[in-house]
């Protein structure tokens, strides 16, 4: 499967990397370390596909027709 083609799938939410501020900032909004994060691995297909890195903080959007927008956030790892 391509990259776009991945991507843009009905089944995979928006992934996005957040910037170290970004990161940051949900870490202390949360009052949590990096570590408690919930992991993505870095080979994982979207990971993989938006070139994301090991310690980088990933933002995931999932839309539901009953909870709306929700945010959840992952610590990519080896």
């Amino acid at each position: 499967m391509n990259k776009d083609t991945l991507l843009n799938h009905h089944l995979v939410p928006k992934h996005e990397i957040l910037s170290k501020k970004e990161g940051e900032k949900i870490l202390e909004k949360y009052g949590v370390t990096p570590e408690k994060l919930p992991a993505i691995k870095e080979n994982d297909p979207v990971a993989k596909a938006i070139e994301a890195k090991e310690g980088q903080i990933l933002k995931i959007t999932r839309e539901s027709p009953t909870a709306g927008k929700t945010h959840y956030y992952r610590l990519v790892s080896k």
